[in-house]
């Protein structure tokens, strides 16, 4: 039987009983009035015909106050207050009739009175004593007045779940209605809580709410809203309402039985986009059963690799990193999410070539992720030496020594900044792609295809160490100000999950496939985001108003910064790739020999810590590399 037809049947059971009950309750407040004197008053024929008036009168009217919507499991204040009003309608209506058939002589005028209290305890006391057997206590008839009243964006799983938490005797929020994602679920209940309206209806909701003295303090969005919706243009609706967002929070704190606490909503939420559609499964096959390598592994885009990665089952995990204290952190998670995998934690420079090429020949890895980068513009502006021993010399490093323990695939992990480069260290990238590139074609050509490099570019990524989040919330912290460079400064930003999901998804994709071999993926990241806009709205998620109660200054551009950043070379003509989210970028070759020559040429300046010999080097690597005024 559907769970439609056996909620349906559930409500005629109790539909019945409830009749059974009015019936009952005009008997018995009869009898009260009458004692002794009932059948003396009364014959059976006018009882009869009495009871089943009041009870043909109450049918209609209990069906039209909604008393059937809710589970006596959850019997409450608000059920209460629809049988009371249920049973005065009732005995109105009644009284009407009675005095157009008889003029009331057939029934004392005291005996409605006595009904209505009679009447109210047999529909009501069933409820609630059922509730009473299951929950033992007559308090949780009472919280809710003492409760925050919220209402939940999403009428999915997320919502059930939170609404179930709520029933506990020590939950602190009380949900008085649901949103929906579509119109099908609007007047639907769920676990007694009514669907009222969809996403476009928010702001009547809320009204109609207000208007019952039921106004939530705060709307509180369910994954199912996260994961197919902008939350960014339900944050500024809301806002314009007055009414809080926050979020719940994991679905494991539902199932522990801990106390539910909402979770502000964070600034990832409102940049994120709707999750790509992911294919795991080919994730799955590329990393299980497989030995991996990873550079730069303690640190932001790193360490989620390791994690991700990890969660796959690879055979072996060789995670290093040159920071002890960021290595021996991932490796302290790991050991307590996956205690039984084979792992290894090396520290390790990837300039220092006998130390690489050793580990590479050690582990024997199939799959290299190489994250390892200096990545910070203003400071790879300051330490050029350092910046191109470790972006340029560190990638040659890693990918000869795949080369040598014939590594199936490397993936390089490159950033925007590479895309006419106005600052070292976006030029510093751009060699380590141009490296990679024409190693892949080298290696193509070889009799069983060699190691494969993909090289897998993006922008900003929220929260990563050294960016502006991280930033904002420390000036947050301490008052203010937030320090923006350039009121018309922009980025591209996506989350580090979701960043490294592509870079998975990408590297399973490109893996065997000779016809991508020497381009580079590109991942969509969506639309470019104003850095003021940005902080304007950190401001107003921490309750505050921008440049009322938080300002924001401006300081001026930094060595290297410029305005906007491009994801695509005006020679790399975008194509398209069959997976969502991840585009290509068409090549631009490169001889390897000559690349190798010159890289080399600028390693050995590097040594000589000849500064600017090894830029006019590195701008003769990248011809597009236009330092802006007062950089290195």
């Amino acid at each position: 039987m559907s769970s439609v037809s056996k909620a349906l049947r559930r409500s005629q059971v109790v539909f019945v009983h409830d009749l059974v009950m009015a019936a009952g309750s005009f008997v018995i407040a009869l009898y009260l009035r009458l004692d002794d004197d009932f059948w003396e008053y009364l014959t059976p024929q006018d009882l009869a015909v009495s009871t089943a008036i009041f009870a043909m009168i109450a049918a209609p009217v209990y069906w039209s106050q909604g008393m059937y919507r809710s589970v006596w499991r959850y019997a409450s204040l608000r059920d209460l207050f629809a049988i009371f009003r249920a049973v005065t309608l009732t005995l109105l209506i009644f009284l009407a009739v009675m005095f157009l058939l008889t003029r009331l002589e057939s029934v004392p005028r005291s005996t409605l009175v006595i009904n209505w209290f009679v009447q109210l305890f047999m529909l009501g006391a069933p409820r609630f004593l059922y509730r009473l057997l299951k929950d033992g206590s007559i308090g949780m008839f009472l919280e809710r007045n003492q409760r925050k009243p919220v209402l939940l964006i999403g009428a999915g799983d997320g919502a059930d779940q939170f609404i179930r938490a709520m029933q506990r005797r020590d939950a602190d929020y009380w949900p008085v209605g649901i949103v929906a994602l579509r119109d099908g679920r609007i007047g639907r209940d769920i676990r007694g809580v009514r669907v009222l309206g969809s996403i476009g209806d928010l702001e009547r909701v809320v009204s109609d709410l207000e208007r019952r003295n039921e106004r939530p303090v705060k709307a509180v969005v369910t994954p199912d809203f996260m994961q197919r919706y902008n939350i960014k243009e339900l944050f500024n609706e809301c806002e314009t309402i007055d009414l809080p967002l926050a979020r719940l929070p994991q679905l494991t704190d539902f199932k522990s039985g801990s106390r539910v606490e909402l979770q502000p909503i964070a600034i990832e939420d409102l940049l994120g986009r709707a999750q790509a559609s992911l294919d795991r499964e080919s994730m799955r096959r590329m990393v299980e059963g497989r030995r991996v390598f990873i550079t730069g592994a303690g640190g932001s885009i790193g360490s989620e690799l390791v994690r991700q990665v990890a969660s796959f089952n690879p055979s072996k995990l060789v995670m290093v990193e040159n920071s002890e204290f960021a290595l021996y952190n991932i490796d302290m998670e790991i050991s307590q999410t996956h205690p039984t995998m084979q792992r290894e934690a090396s520290l390790g420079d990837v300039r220092d070539m006998a130390r690489i090429t050793g580990l590479m020949m050690k582990h024997r890895p199939q799959i290299v992720f190489h994250a390892a980068a200096l990545k910070h513009v203003p400071m790879v502006e300051h330490n050029p030496i350092e910046g191109m021993r470790t972006n340029i010399s560190g990638t040659r490093v890693v990918a000869d020594a795949c080369v040598e323990a014939a590594v199936d695939m490397m993936v390089l992990i490159s950033t925007d900044k590479a895309v006419n480069p106005t600052n070292i260290m976006g030029a510093t990238k751009r060699v380590a792609e141009r490296y990679c590139q024409a190693m892949d074609l080298q290696q193509s050509l070889t009799p069983n295809g060699g190691t494969q490099f993909v090289t897998v570019r993006f922008g900003n990524v929220l929260g990563s160490t050294g960016s502006v989040v991280p930033l904002f919330r420390r000036q947050l912290e301490a008052g203010g100000p937030l320090t923006v460079t350039h009121p018309d400064m922009t980025r591209y930003f996506m989350t580090i999950r979701e960043a490294v999901e592509l870079v998975l998804q990408a590297s399973a994709y490109a893996l065997g496939q000779q016809q991508y071999r020497g381009r580079i993926f590109v991942l969509d990241m969506g639309n470019p985001v104003k850095i003021v806009d940005l902080a304007r709205q950190m401001i107003r998620l921490s309750g505050l108003t921008p440049e009322v109660d938080i300002g924001i200054t401006f300081t001026g551009l930094r060595p290297g910064e410029k305005l906007f950043e491009e994801i695509f070379h005006g020679e790399e003509p975008p194509l398209p790739t069959p997976l969502a989210g991840i585009l290509l970028a068409q090549t631009r070759a490169s001889n390897l020999a000559e690349l190798t020559r010159m890289v080399q040429d600028l390693e050995r300046s590097c040594c000589r810590n000849e500064p600017v010999a090894a830029v006019q080097q590195l701008r003769a690597l990248v011809p597009e590399y236009q330092p802006l005024a007062g950089a290195a």
